[in-house]
């Protein structure tokens, strides 16, 4: 019978809070030191989770996707974000750099080859870190597909989502002046690296917000003001990586190296309503990847957390723990 009848419910099956068996900061250099954490079986299969935003940082919800008794979790928090100082850096903060501190963890904790999870720029992260170290790869679970790509920038920047969500949309915008709103991102990193704390805060809540109510399938656009310090990081640090274009080399650069890791064994969740990364990026990864299975959920948007996203990431992560043993 199946584990999971009823994905309404599915938030059940999610596994029970887990206290990490091991904390620490780690000196990544160019003067950052980043939050690392253990979680669930020592001699487990070890898989690290890459969390989103960028400049999200990890949080103990994220441990209960993985039964403890099977795997070894990772959690760490990117440069700039949650516990690793300092706190809001831009300062050597790119998608190359994270993959480097990826290694590091990885050879510090002496793991050869790991699986690894990761959620919408988490998703971005680990595609990228499989694509540069494919032989340290065991299999990628991947949720809210985003590619960094200028069409999902675009989208949700641009005033795609904006037409399913003018209200908020209108919010949005209209803290900007008309002359600067044809590239929003580029208006809003000169509000978030004013220098000063305060314009800096409010910008923060403001682009922090509008991604926040369009979350889950089930929002009604309400959100509570996020703490200004954390606002404040996420945003710099998330507009930082977008006005950069993720830093990569040219656009379409992850579909167009799927050659690199298509060989990978793969698990792909995507909510069918995802309004900040809509499925067609699920749908293209999927198609120049062979040994991926997308898992479309209905009644679903981005947040990790909805009952039926939850339901698949906990089914996948139990699929493959039964298919090793």
């Amino acid at each position: 019978m199946d584990k999971y009848p009823d994905q309404k419910r599915a938030v059940q099956y999610l596994y029970s809070p887990i206290e990490p068996f091991d904390q620490r900061m780690v000196d990544v250099g160019q003067g950052h030191r980043i939050y690392v954490e253990q979680s669930g079986n020592p001699q487990g299969i070890p898989v690290v989770v890459c969390h989103g935003g960028p400049g999200g940082g990890c949080s103990p919800a994220m441990r209960r996707y993985f039964d403890p008794h099977v795997y070894r979790v990772i959690l760490f928090d990117q440069r700039g974000c949650g516990r690793s100082r300092p706190h809001a850096s831009c300062e050597d903060n790119t998608t190359w750099h994270l993959i480097a501190d990826m290694e590091k963890i990885r050879d510090l904790l002496e793991i050869e080859s790991w699986m690894v999870f990761g959620g919408s720029w988490g998703a971005t992260l680990s595609l990228l870190y499989a694509q540069s170290h494919p032989d340290r790869v065991l299999h990628l679970i991947l949720r809210g597909v985003f590619l960094m790509t200028q069409a999902e920038l675009d989208w949700f920047y641009g005033g795609g989502a904006g037409k399913f969500w003018p209200e908020l949309w209108s919010k949005f915008v209209s803290l900007i002046p008309e002359t600067e709103r044809s590239d929003l991102i580029g208006a809003y990193h000169k509000r978030l690296f004013s220098g000063d704390r305060a314009t800096e805060v409010r910008y923060g809540r403001a682009w922090s917000n509008w991604e926040n109510a369009l979350a889950s399938v089930h929002s009604n656009g309400s959100v509570g003001e996020s703490p200004g310090e954390y606002a404040r990081a996420f945003a710099r640090l998330e507009n930082h990586y977008f006005l950069n274009k993720g830093f990569l080399d040219v656009d379409g650069q992850i579909l167009a190296n799927m050659g690199r890791i298509s060989h990978l064994p793969g698990v792909i969740v995507q909510g069918r309503y995802d309004m900040i990364c809509p499925p067609t990026s699920a749908w293209k990864l999927s198609e120049l990847w062979p040994n991926a299975e997308l898992r479309m959920v209905r009644n679903a948007g981005h947040a990790m957390s909805e009952p039926g996203i939850s339901a698949e990431l906990v089914r996948a992560m139990d699929r493959i723990a039964e298919m090793s043993k």
